[in-house]
């Protein structure tokens, strides 16, 4: 038996704000009020103060002399940037995957792969970002590598809040691109140099179309006035028996 270890007031809070920042809860740029978010999460200031201490840490919050802690923006110019770290993370994972030879990861891939192109045949831009990142949680979680997958987990939500950063709103693409088919062609047949590739363009397409380099890609826009969850007080003995049971599934 391996014994799993119960997430800490702070793990849980940490969670929290992070999956705020990722929905949009917490708007990019938006400030972080020590007083109103203890309130709002229902949780003493000491625990959230550490708290949004990792998440600076992480480039998710900015800490800024007299002005607080913000959500972090990132703008046209740092989104290359993001997308390089992304490449260097989901490249290793290719590598791994297509060592290991495991079948049942092709077809994780494939089903996540077929969500994707399902969502994306309707306008909900929310449900086919979230389709898209999922597709590549699962190609980071699929290589089993704990480490490229905590750092996958930060980038996606880096990769959220650069598309929340976009002046024009958030917005997605509208057919799904070749390169997905070509990736999982090649992680079929071995080719890591082909995998690689399509990710690169992949990745290349998404830079294109976030910093207005490329404007001939079709996309899909979230409606104004669109509701966005609201920030409610952490039920602790829920988050963290479902924080217990993903730790459980993990463990080797």
């Amino acid at each position: 038996m391996v014994r799993v270890a119960r997430p800490s007031t702070v793990d849980l809070i940490t969670a929290e704000l992070r999956s705020a920042i990722f929905t949009g809860a917490l708007p990019v740029g938006s400030p972080i009020g020590e007083v109103e978010m203890s309130s709002q999460l229902g949780v003493s200031r000491s625990p959230l103060r550490e708290s949004t201490q990792r998440l600076v840490q992480e480039g998710l919050l900015t800490a800024s002399p007299g002005r607080g802690m913000r959500v972090s923006v990132i703008g046209p110019e740092h989104v290359a940037d993001v997308y390089d770290a992304r490449l260097a993370i989901e490249g290793q994972a290719v590598r791994l995957i297509i060592r290991s030879g495991a079948a049942a990861v092709l077809d994780r891939l494939e089903n996540a792969y077929n969500e994707l192109v399902a969502v994306s045949a309707g306008t909900d831009a929310r449900a086919i970002g979230d389709a898209d990142l999922a597709f590549h949680r699962e190609l980071v979680d699929s290589a089993g590598s704990r480490r490229l997958m905590q750092y996958m987990a930060t980038l996606a939500i880096e990769t959220r809040i650069a598309s929340f950063s976009d002046p024009g709103g958030y917005t997605v693409r509208r057919s799904v691109s070749d390169t997905y088919r070509q990736l999982l062609d090649a992680l079929a047949a071995g080719d890591v140099a082909a995998a690689f590739l399509a990710l690169e363009r992949q990745f290349a397409e998404a830079v294109g179309r976030l910093t207005g380099s490329d404007e001939d890609v079709e996309t899909v826009e979230t409606p104004d006035g669109e509701e966005l969850p609201e920030i409610g007080p952490i039920d602790f003995a829920e988050r963290a028996k479902a924080a217990e049971a993903a730790e459980a599934v993990k463990a080797p």
